[in-house]
């Protein structure tokens, strides 16, 4: 079995930049629409939908010679230009983006996603970076990218080397399935229960004013025993800034619950800062600043011993975020899944404060003060968790196994790629 070395340029139908930013404005961007693929889109080798820009069928058709086909390869073109992923059947006809590469690969030369775990290799991820321009921001080019190199088998043993890594993938793709229907399954029940108020016995309780009876209507205020500010603290040891501790991003909050737990910073805090801000079971992350015109914030994440004790140090969240501590550990899940509605069903946007940069930030007072929530009885609240917690212990666990899978697969490429191991 022979391996021809080669280039990208020549294993590939086309390589191309995606629209500049004189073809595709910020204003041409809306709400709905064909999904519109950038930089921060790009994670772990997928295209994530969960911050996407779409836009209108008049701009796909103006634009179409950006349309994604199944096997294309995505790359960032600025800042982190190591990273890219693998299009498959959903994002065939969406659009590659302004920042975004582009690589077509002619598939009688080559297996596109044996190229794309080629690409992946800690060495050619290396070569890419060693070979960007730009001394403050990392930039790619059509050029660079043409001249990656490639190690490439008979297309057989391509194939082989495929099935292997693949089946990791289909794993974590399956985990990650699952983790949706969990997810939604928490957001119909809590709506079942606490929007529509069919909770348990509802049909023997009276509603006064839209609160059922035992029930209380307050300001968000008075669920919260405590909440204050992240930090960031220092890269290494420094001055008083000598004690470890993970640090959540907002950017981190989505990624803990699905297969990234282990993605967020290590940093080194002071001693005073860190004692105020570690994480404990029950407490809540909430996003403060950050986002952006179209996104916003309010992002969430409820931590629960079991991710602690996956980081084996204190762990705390960063400065645009608050950390929120509930009055009583029983309401922490309920606390939690209203956010998450809130968010989802767009009233938290109500107190975004939008800059003239993309910027948002988060009228964090006046949301306490003036968002009401129900506070149900402890009964309620100990029927609820049974079923709520159980979905989102689930989706922690699965989220563990994601990240295991992805480390396996990742130990694995090299020494398939080297010959280490043969098939």
């Amino acid at each position: 079995m022979s391996w021809e070395e080669k280039v990208l340029g020549q294993i590939s139908i086309n390589i191309q930049t995606g629209p500049f930013g004189s073809q595709l404005h910020q204003s041409d961007y809306s709400e709905v629409g064909t999904p519109v693929v950038m930089p921060k889109d790009l994670i772990n080798g997928k295209i994530s939908e969960e911050s996407i820009a779409r836009v209108s069928k008049e701009h796909v058709e103006r634009l179409s010679r950006h349309k994604i086909e199944v096997g294309d390869i995505l790359y960032s073109r600025r800042g982190d230009v190591g990273r890219c992923a693998f299009t498959t059947e959903r994002e065939k006809d969406w659009l590659c983006g302004t920042g975004c590469l582009r690589v077509t690969v002619d598939k009688e030369q080559a297996n596109p996603r044996f190229v794309f775990f080629q690409l992946q290799k800690p060495e050619t991820i290396g070569w890419v970076v060693n070979h960007a321009v730009g001394a403050t921001m990392l930039n790619l080019n059509t050029s660079i990218l043409n001249d990656v190199p490639i190690t490439v088998p008979d297309i057989e043993t391509q194939d082989k080397i495929v099935s292997i890594l693949s089946a990791y993938d289909d794993l974590i793709e399956n985990n990650q399935k699952q983790i949706k229907l969990l997810e939604e399954a928490a957001q119909r029940l809590y709506k079942e229960w606490f929007v529509d108020l069919h909770f348990p016995g509802y049909e023997d309780v009276k509603v006064v004013d839209g609160v059922p009876e035992g029930w209380r209507n307050v300001p968000l205020r008075n669920m919260i025993s405590f909440d204050i500010g992240g930090g960031w603290g220092e890269e290494n040891i420094k001055d008083n800034s000598d004690k470890p501790a993970y640090v959540i991003r907002g950017t981190d909050l989505h990624g803990i619950t699905h297969g990234e737990m282990l993605s967020i910073p290590f940093r080194f805090h002071t001693k005073s800062n860190l004692a105020s801000r570690m994480l404990q079971d029950g407490d809540i992350v909430f996003e403060v600043s950050g986002g952006s015109k179209t996104e916003g914030v309010a992002r969430t994440l409820l931590i629960r011993q079991e991710m602690l004790e996956v980081y084996g140090s204190p762990v705390m969240c960063a400065s645009f975020c608050k950390l929120v501590r509930v009055s009583e550990l029983l309401y922490s899940q309920y606390l939690y899944d209203t956010f998450q509605y809130l968010r989802s069903s767009g009233k938290t946007t109500e107190f975004d404060k939008k800059s003239a940069s993309s910027i948002v930030n988060y009228r964090w007072k006046d949301f306490l003060s003036q968002q009401k929530i129900f506070v149900p009885p402890s009964s309620v609240m100990e029927i609820y968790n049974s079923l709520a917690e159980n979905y989102y212990y689930q989706v922690i666990n699965l989220s563990k196994q994601i990240e295991c899978l992805r480390n396996a697969r990742d130990r694995l490429l090299p020494k398939l790629m080297s010959r280490e191991i043969e098939v």
